[in-house]
Formats: structure tokens, sequence, C-alpha cells
């Protein structure tokens, strides 16, 4: 499956069905070749951004959002081809929406606070008013004080 076709799909699915697929895809392109709960941090990452609104109001919304995730980050034409990493991916994404289903004290976090990430071997980021929340693999996960939406 080509990355330009997923988003395609997830363009006239319903909400929760493109909001799914759309965070199976970013989970997949971020993380795939983590630990599920690595994985899983990515997903809750997506999941509290789409709950603050400055992103988007869909999951869709904001793993599209320009250069915030993976989906805008990488070819259209890539191919998403490891099938056992894509079940998992699914997998992990589906049992992440669950969870963040449940009221905010019910939920099992593993990343409390995030809003951002970065595997540090490729990227720098230069957030102000963050600090590390947890090293899950190649991801680092900082809470971002002041969370804005940044300007294209």
């Amino acid at each position: 499956m080509k990355l330009a076709w997923i988003l395609w799909l997830a363009s006239v699915l319903p909400p929760q069905s493109a909001d799914s697929l759309c965070l199976s895809t970013t989970v997949y392109l971020e993380a795939r070749d983590q630990s599920v709960r690595g994985q899983q941090a990515v997903a809750e990452v997506a999941l509290r951004r789409r709950d603050s609104g400055l992103w988007g109001s869909t999951v869709c919304d904001v793993v599209t959002a320009n250069k915030q995730f993976a989906p805008t980050l990488v070819s259209p034409s890539t191919r998403l081809g490891n099938t056992e990493a894509w079940a998992r991916a699914v997998t992990v994404a589906l049992e992440a929406e669950n969870n963040w289903a449940l009221p905010a004290g019910e939920r099992k976090e593993i990343v409390p606070g995030a809003s951002h990430f970065a595997a540090l071997a490729v990227a720098s980021p230069s957030w102000r008013n963050a600090y590390q929340v947890a090293t899950i693999g190649d991801h680092t996960f900082y809470k971002v004080q002041s969370l804005k939406p940044r300007k294209s």
C-alpha cells in the first residue's frame, strides 16, 4: 500500500474509521521498528494533540498537519509493505483509541502530558519550555509547556 492511497482512503471514510486509519498509519511510519510501548506512546501523543484542538479536531487533521508527523514528512509514494508491522500498528492504534476514550483518570498513560516526540538520531528539536517525559526506544517524548500550533 502506498501512503498516498491510504490518505486518500481516509478522506472518503467516515470520521471514526478515517481517524483509526490515520493513527495506524502514523504508528507504522513513526514507530514500526519500536516496541509496542513505544508505538503506544506515539499514538498517545497524536490523541493528546487531537484533544488539544491546536492541530485540528480529528486524528487525521493532527497527523497531517504540516511537518508534525511522518505522513507529511515522507514521500506520498512511500510503501507500507511490512504486513506484520502494519498489523501490529493497527492493533496498537485501535487499543490506544479505546484507552483514550476512557475518562482521563482511568486511562493508562505511557507518556503523561507528552505532546511532542523526536528521534534524536535524526532530528534536533528546539522547543522552548519543554521537558523530557520519557525515552522509549529511539524516541524521546516531551511535554511542551505552551502548546501553540506552528505557523506555516
